[in-house]
């Protein structure tokens, strides 16, 4: 598998139109950049490719990054940010299956695979295929296993990424808190990269209206308010999962540059081989 970062950033991206804290200066002086979240997972045996979450970026990535475009997509949920560059399928892309889970949200009255099928229902190029958590399903070539994480108030997915034939495995924690359920912790497990929802350090709680949660035996806040992990609980979840790798993603604007532009937090553009 040769795993793309194409968007590493959160919703508003790094730097941030408009913006002129350090962190969004720095990004523009070191010419480095945190598009909206986008995964590129190529089979290069099979001369296949798997994205994860199409970002409202998609044009800009695949400009940029020189990877083939999709043959499938997943998508993990139906924010903005992860979803809405399926319109570039438009006059770019034949036939494209879309996976999504098929369980109903309570909050929306749809499945995320409902979801996508009615948002995009005036482009006949994809083809929505709902899937169970828990049950694998093959794409490109690869094993696929979407297991549910904590994204209050939306349902929403990580998913562990599989070459049977080699045994590389990824792992993607999705838009999360720490308080992911052991069942779905279990098949994101051992993986040689993870790849950790990770929007701000534990220090920026005291900004949160409700502060921070999931705190650690020194009162470490492991979750920013309620949606997205800390630094320091996606670090510990990869500890938790046994991860050889893990690089941070989803990553804000709001920690300092020395922080968001430190190891172990990934930049677009990065490149893996498992």
């Amino acid at each position: 598998m040769r795993v793309t970062l194409l968007g590493t950033g959160d919703t508003t991206g790094t730097p941030t139109v408009g913006c002129a804290c350090d962190t969004c200066e720095a990004a523009r002086e070191r010419g480095v950049e945190r598009s909206r979240f986008s995964v590129h997972v190529e089979n290069e045996r099979r001369g296949e490719s798997l994205l994860v979450d199409a970002s409202p970026d998609f044009r800009h990535q695949f400009l940029t990054q020189e990877t083939p475009l999709p043959d499938a997509v997943v998508v993990t949920h139906v924010h903005f940010d992860h979803l809405d560059g399926l319109g570039n399928a438009y006059r770019l892309l034949g036939d494209l299956p879309v996976h999504a889970a098929d369980e109903t949200d309570p909050e929306t009255g749809e499945s995320v695979a409902e979801t996508v099928a009615s948002k995009f229902d005036y482009l006949d190029q994809l083809d929505v295929h709902p899937e169970t958590p828990f049950e694998p399903f093959e794409a490109c070539g690869l094993r696929v296993t979407l297991v549910p994480v904590d994204h209050p108030p939306l349902l929403c997915y990580g998913l562990a990424i599989e070459d049977p034939e080699t045994g590389a495995k990824l792992s993607l924690s999705g838009d999360t808190s720490y308080g992911i359920p052991d069942d779905s912790r279990a098949v994101l497990a051992d993986p040689d990269l993870l790849l950790a929802d990770a929007i701000v350090p534990a220090r920026l709680c005291e900004y949160h209206p409700i502060g921070g949660r999931h705190e650690d035996e020194e009162g470490v806040s492991r979750t920013f308010g309620t949606k997205h992990m800390t630094t320091e609980g996606a670090l510990a979840l990869a500890d938790d999962l046994r991860a050889d790798e893990v690089r941070l993603v989803h990553v804000s604007h709001f920690p300092t540059p020395e922080e968001a532009f430190g190891d172990p937090a990934a930049v677009d553009g990065e490149r893996y081989v498992l």
